[in-house]
């Protein structure tokens, strides 16, 4: 697990944690320009409870790292413009009070304090968020071991029930066969039901044909017996 020391030192660790912006709330509240998005090093310097010579002294010191990760100087033209956004989203009292840069202004984004925060050194603040960023990461650590070791346990069992179903391989082919032969005799003993039924049609047909016949005899006899009475 990395250390305080190594973040403070390895860039590519910080790359790692780069993304995890909500430690900074989770340390102290993070007061925003109106537009919700950027900070100026005033506000940096009141979050992380340093001067603004300190922050200005760290950016200048890691200024490709941290223009990486969002900031930006703005100047002339585009610096007036962002002056103007900010004083039409400004509500309340402090509109007055919004200090306009005359030559140039330093923006910071979330991701820029945090990456400020894996950098300043003499801090409360940055040191609390750093602590938060290694707790977390070690709590990810132990999750991802727990995964691991269910993950382990499952491939385990599922090593048993492989072994059992090669055990059951040859039976099941056995009832497969089986199944195989009832059915066989089933489509059989169909052929022989539906033969029978024609047969018992047939012989149904005699029957009545046979009924006719003794009907037209017994007809046939009485009026042989009328005729003989009279």
């Amino acid at each position: 697990m990395p250390t305080e020391v190594a973040l403070l030192e390895s860039p590519a660790l910080r790359v790692e944690q780069m993304g995890r912006v909500e430690a900074l709330d989770k340390v102290k509240n993070l007061v925003m320009l109106p537009d919700g998005i950027h900070l100026r090093t005033e506000e940096v310097a009141r979050y992380f409870e340093v001067s603004t010579a300190s922050v200005k002294r760290l950016t200048d010191r890691h200024l490709q790292e941290l223009t990486g990760n969002g900031m930006r100087v703005l100047r002339g033209a585009e610096l007036q413009s962002f002056h103007s956004d900010m004083l039409s989203l400004w509500d309340g009292e402090g509109r007055e009070s919004y200090p306009q840069a005359a030559t140039q202004l330093r923006l910071y984004t979330r991701r820029t304090v945090l990456n400020v925060a894996m950098l300043l050194r003499d801090s409360d603040i940055a040191r609390s968020v750093r602590t938060h960023l290694l707790d977390a990461e070690e709590d990810l650590r132990a999750s991802y071991d727990s995964l691991d070791r269910r993950v382990t346990r499952i491939e385990g069992c599922l090593v048993g029930v492989g072994s059992a179903l090669q055990e059951l391989g040859p039976v099941l082919g056995r009832m497969s066969q089986r199944l195989d032969s009832l059915d066989r005799k089933l489509d059989v003993t169909h052929q022989v039901v539906g033969a029978i039924s024609i047969r018992l049609t047939d012989v149904s047909q005699d029957v009545i044909r046979l009924d006719a016949r003794m009907d037209d005899l017994a007809h046939r006899l009485r009026d042989l017996g009328r005729r003989r009475n009279g």
